[in-house]
């Protein structure tokens, strides 16, 4: 079976996450100083831009009510997460903990199968998590 031309063009387009703000200034302060993420502008509709590894962008929309989302809206995959986990706190990221019948951190870190995962929030309380690829 022939795959598609619109899903071959989607497997390999950059991704764009969109995220919803109630305070767009609070929350590029959090993403440009605590996060370090690129800046790279305001678009034409009014989200603002940050440039990640890989050709994804993250984007950020004023919205008056913010986000309900119960998830985790971007998961950033890194090499360490110990050491990740450090720099934020030291850029003054607050990092969640849990324990639920299959899901609990230790140091904030839950392993989840083949990697490590550590979760925390923005300022306008998006779900945001790190995870390291640990093997099968």
């Amino acid at each position: 079976m022939a795959i598609p031309i619109v899903a071959a063009m989607l497997a390999d387009a950059p991704v764009t996450t969109i995220l919803p703000v109630m305070d767009l200034a609070r929350a590029r302060a959090f993403y440009e100083e605590k996060l370090g993420l690129t800046p790279v502008g305001f678009k034409a509709d009014g989200k603002f831009a940050y440039r990640c590894g890989g050709g994804a962008i993250v984007a950020l929309f004023p919205k008056a009510g913010g986000t309900k989302a119960d998830h985790t809206a971007i998961s950033f995959q890194v090499a360490d997460i110990d050491a990740a986990i450090k720099a934020l706190q030291g850029a003054g990221v607050v990092f969640e903990d849990y324990d639920l019948p299959g899901l609990r951190t230790v140091g904030h870190v839950c392993v989840l199968g083949a990697e490590k995962a550590a979760w925390f929030k923005d300022t306008e309380g998006n779900c945001l998590c790190l995870h390291e690829d640990i093997g099968e």
